[in-house]
């Protein structure tokens, strides 16, 4: 007998079922990146700090603008520094990675994992009425 087919067989196998795996994680981050955030407007505003949920958040274009509390205001990058995905979702006082599922706060600190590392700070600047960058 020639255990030599089984051998290659298994090895394909095994072969097979990480390129699955593989392209099935690739595939969940960059679905992620595909679901856009708002844009700008086109005076450069991110916001209008009434668009900005008291107790939770807005994506815009790459920033997270958050309001913990009434006329408080922080900016965060929307990278989730886990895998390099795109926060797409907004739940609460909650900002959700779509990829992985990590949660973070409006301080932008890991609530829960796999992310371990915070969002990082964006500058933002309220002008009267209007959040923006920088």
């Amino acid at each position: 007998m020639n255990p030599e087919p089984a051998v290659i067989a298994r090895r394909q196998a095994l072969v097979c079922a990480g390129v699955a795996v593989g392209t099935g994680a690739l595939v969940a981050c960059t679905r992620g990146q595909e679901q856009p955030a708002r844009p700008v407007r086109e005076d450069g505003v991110l916001a209008d700090t009434a668009e900005v949920p008291v107790g939770s958040a807005l994506i815009v274009d790459g920033i997270v603008v958050t309001q913990p509390r009434a006329g408080e205001f922080a900016g965060f990058s929307a990278v989730c520094l886990h895998a390099g995905c795109a926060v797409s979702k907004v739940d609460g006082a909650e900002v959700i990675c779509p990829c992985h599922h990590s949660t973070f706060g409006l301080d932008g600190a890991v609530i829960s994992g796999p992310a371990r590392a915070p969002l990082a700070p964006a500058a933002i600047t309220v002008r009267g009425d209007s959040v923006v960058a920088g």
